[in-house]
Formats: C-alpha cells, structure tokens, sequence
C-alpha cells in the first residue's frame, strides 16, 4: 500500500510540478488543447496508464478542457503514486 506524503513532501513536489495544485487533500490540473479530439485522446491515453497502474484519477472533459484530479484513496491523501500519473499526463500532454 502506498504511503500518504506529508504537507511538506507534497509541497517539495508540487515545486516540481507546478501546474498541479493541492486542493482538500488531492492533486488536480487542468490541460487546455485544440479540439475535443484532442481532449479525448489524451484521455483515452490516461485512462491506458491509469488501468496499467491500477491507479485512476477523477477526469472532468469540458470540450477542449480536461480536468484530472488524483488521490490515494487506499492512504487517504496524496502518494507518490499520484504524482507519477501526474508525472506521465504532463509528459503526454507536452508530447501532443
């Protein structure tokens, strides 16, 4: 089981992911693109890590807007575990 992060140690992350922010005990960004296309196959390629991991985010698609937010249910709060999703949906998401 993964273990929950302290406030600082989600602070150090959050340093170096700084388009996620901290909000009530989750980790949530929000990615802009072109077209819904866009959005939707950036969501399919999250939810393809997400089912590899057995680790799932809360996704929110607002036509060319997709909102992810990302706990550790099982630790109850934020994981390292969240912020290697959050890790790959940035790196997805500056690949195109």
């Amino acid at each position: 089981m993964a273990t929950k992060l302290s406030d600082n140690e989600v602070a150090k992350q959050l340093e170096r992911a700084p388009d996620w922010s901290e909000i009530s005990g989750e980790i949530q960004r929000t990615f802009q693109f072109d077209d819904f296309k866009q959005s939707m196959a950036f969501v399919n390629r999250v939810a393809d890590y997400a089912e590899r991991a057995q680790h799932h985010p809360d996704m929110m698609i607002r036509y060319d807007k997709v909102t992810l937010t990302v706990s550790t249910h099982d630790a109850g709060g934020i994981t390292a575990q969240d912020f290697e999703l959050a890790d790959y949906c940035d790196s997805i998401a500056e690949a195109g």
